[in-house]
């Protein structure tokens, strides 16, 4: 994931802090250093890194921190405020048309994510009750056309072309075509280049011309660093955009675009695209973010994730079987998919609070589940509905058929009934209205 290198640096400075009793000015000095160099070499802008150390010491060294009984505390809750305003303060929402339809151009350079992440952002607003269309003013990227199609159709949006159209033209009839048939937003798929060039930049100047779009989102790959930050400048300066969409902030990129990018264009980051899924789009909350960099979790994220993946009546049904100690293998089975709808486990382990480097580092994949799920699906009706009766030969046959071992099964079966102690502790301390939602799925 983005930021580990960045937080576990920033997380071995705050711990020297923490051992001391109390800071002195010199104490914040190097501690600042530190942080600066992490900074850097997250590949954050040299002068952003070295305006926000300079500002953390500032209010660090003021006599409220000094003096205070935790001022190590107090320093990282500094970092966390100015993390925070770096990256925007509040979370920056879509401009939308004072009449329908708001049209959003998308652009940015060939292989940053346009039209994967144009049917993302389509998804997110079908999901929000509106109904979007996108348009391919792509016109030569080979198969450009066919790849939006395909995506938005996933999407659940319809795609409007036209041949032998330029792309400014396909734009302006698009919208006409969403005016007609009742679609609020236009979503624009620009070609992109190799590299920024005055071609590129003048085809999509007329197309902003023509139909005046209330959003220009720029598409940036998050693991080219500093290159998506400049290039982003230059778009700005010749487009004015509105915003940014930073693509692949689940890959192992160090994520100094994420905390350069407003400084350097004004900009906000408006969306992140956080995996390969069309769900994979996050709107982007500057404070949320801060806190995942300080290695403090984003709960909120998480809950809103669960909300949106997870079945209620399979959550009250769960509660209720383990209420009266009912729980069996498929509950467990369903439990499993009413997970995956939530995003890969590292994805949900980085938003929990207090996870630490190890856990986080384990060797702990989307796989494991597909195993388990495997052992599960090799069992008989009767044996997922009472893995009591489960002798030595069935759990050969279960081993054969899942392609795995005795020792799998075994392991799985020791699992559940300590899933089942747990979940019988938890029902009797904390009643079963603790498992009416969110808090019946434990993983």
């Amino acid at each position: 994931m983005a930021f580990e290198g960045l937080t576990d640096k920033l997380s071995a400075a705050f711990k020297k802090m923490r051992n001391k009793g109390k800071l002195t000015e010199s104490d914040v000095k190097e501690a600042m250093r530190e942080v600066r160099m992490a900074l850097l070499e997250a590949d954050v802008n040299f002068k952003v890194a070295k305006e926000f150390t300079n500002s953390v010491a500032e209010k660090a060294i003021g006599e409220k921190v000094t003096e205070s009984l935790t001022p190590a505390q107090m320093v990282v809750k500094i970092v966390n405020d100015e993390l925070t305003a770096l990256m925007g303060g509040e979370m920056a929402r879509l401009n939308t048309a004072s009449r329908p339809p708001t049209v959003i151009m998308l652009c940015g350079l060939q292989g940053s994510g346009k039209t994967t992440h144009a049917a993302k952002l389509a998804k997110m607003l079908i999901k929000k009750g509106h109904r979007p269309l996108l348009a391919a003013c792509d016109i030569y990227r080979p198969a450009a056309v066919e790849q939006l199609r395909i995506v938005g159709e996933k999407a659940g949006a319809k795609t409007f072309f036209l041949e032998n159209e330029r792309p400014e033209k396909i734009a302006e009839r698009a919208v006409a075509h969403a005016k007609d048939y009742g679609n609020d937003y236009v979503l624009l798929d620009t070609a992109g280049r190799l590299h920024i060039d005055e071609a590129l930049m003048s085809e999509l100047t007329r197309m902003k011309e023509r139909v005046t779009p209330s959003e220009i989102l720029l598409v940036v790959d998050a693991m080219t660093g500093q290159d998506a930050v400049n290039m982003a400048d230059t778009f700005n300066k010749t487009l004015e955009i509105d915003g940014v969409i930073l693509t692949k902030l689940d890959g192992d990129t160090r994520g100094g675009a994420a905390l350069s990018v407003r400084a350097v264009t004004g900009k906000p980051i408006k969306f992140a695209g956080v995996g390969e899924k069309l769900e994979d789009l996050e709107e982007f909350h500057p404070s949320r973010m801060a806190s995942r960099i300080l290695g403090m979790g984003d709960i909120l994220s998480l809950i809103e994730r669960a909300e949106q993946g997870l079945d209620e009546k399979k959550a009250a049904e769960t509660a209720r079987k383990l209420g009266k100690n009912q729980f069996d293998l498929n509950d467990l089975y369903d439990q499993f998919q009413q997970i995956k709808k939530m995003g890969s486990i590292k994805q949900v382990l980085a938003m929990m609070p207090g996870i630490g480097k190890q856990l986080r580092n384990a060797d702990i994949d989307d796989k494991h589940l597909v195993r388990i799920e495997s052992l599960i699906l090799s069992m008989t009706p009767g044996e997922r509905h009472k893995p009591d009766i489960i002798n030595p030969s069935r759990k050969r046959r279960i081993a054969a058929g899942s392609g795995m071992k005795v020792e799998d099964v075994n392991r799985l079966l020791k699992q559940y009934e300590e899933m089942k102690k747990m979940f019988k502790q938890i029902v009797g301390q904390k009643g079963k209205k603790r498992f009416g939602g969110f808090g019946a799925h434990p993983f």
